[in-house]
């Protein structure tokens, strides 16, 4: 019995799902490619089996420099021209000002208290005031001149130590540890780049958090599903990585 009144329930579900989803489809919409009811288009972005850029790329071709897709419960706007950008970011601007509400860049923002990730609103534009004023400020960035020269100094002395022994010097790498290492000293009064194990480890998180902030969790696109995040260990992993760094940039 209780079998039968799981069916229809699910059955039930799902045609509201399907009135739904008809519903949204008579919205004015640019063209796209149909998809599927619930997922929409996200089983395309597995079939292509290559880039998902790559794959919107192929889809502009067929439909255009705006297109709308939808992955999940997530109606998406495709822009792929300097001109529709040119478009969307300066005439439509605070339309799309807003990046999406993704969970694994949510959680390691604060629930979005960054200036990055906050949506558009009075809080944004009282963060962004503080930052001008405050952070970014010409007298403040002179004041970290001697930062900077010294950071720039080392990276120098490390490629002509490199040189002299003959070794091939990663000039990508280079760069990126200056980078890492004057916002470090810079926000947190320290440099993780001549500290070992510590440099290791810190450098260890701030990947993991990189590949965290760009993960696909299902909760995204299926909040129902969401479960599933679980079951792969992904939403674990978040955790672990955001208390490890938290905890790394308090020290």
């Amino acid at each position: 019995m209780a079998m039968f009144f799981f069916l229809g329930a699910f059955f039930i579900f799902v045609l509201f799902l399907l009135q739904t989803y008809r519903a949204k489809r008579k919205i004015l919409l640019p063209p796209g490619r149909y998809g599927l009811p619930l997922i929409g288009n996200l089983h395309q972005f597995v079939q292509y089996k290559s880039p998902p850029h790559h794959y919107v790329w192929q889809l502009s071709h067929k439909y255009g420099p705006l297109m709308s897709l939808r992955l999940g419960f997530v109606p998406t706007l495709v822009v792929s021209s300097a001109k529709m950008a040119k478009e969307v970011m300066g005439k439509h601007d605070l339309e799309f000002s807003g990046r999406p509400s993704l969970h694994g860049q949510q959680k390691l923002s604060y629930n979005g208290l960054d200036l990055a990730f906050t949506p558009y609103g009075d809080y944004w534009k009282e963060m962004r005031k503080i930052c001008v004023l405050r952070l970014f400020n010409l007298k403040r960035v002179q004041s970290f001149h001697s930062i900077r020269e010294n950071e720039v100094s080392c990276m120098i002395q490390k490629i002509r130590k490199a040189a002299d022994a003959s070794r091939t010097a990663n000039l990508s790498e280079a760069v990126t540890a200056l980078t890492s290492s004057i916002i470090c000293r810079v926000a947190f009064g320290k440099s993780y780049e001549d500290q070992g194990s510590e440099r290791s480890k810190f450098h260890n998180l701030l990947n993991e958090a990189q590949a965290m902030a760009a993960s696909l969790f299902v909760s995204d696109y299926l909040p129902f599903m969401g479960w599933i995040d679980k079951l792969t260990g992904l939403m674990a992993r978040l955790e672990k990585n955001f208390s490890e760094f938290d905890v790394s940039t308090k020290k």
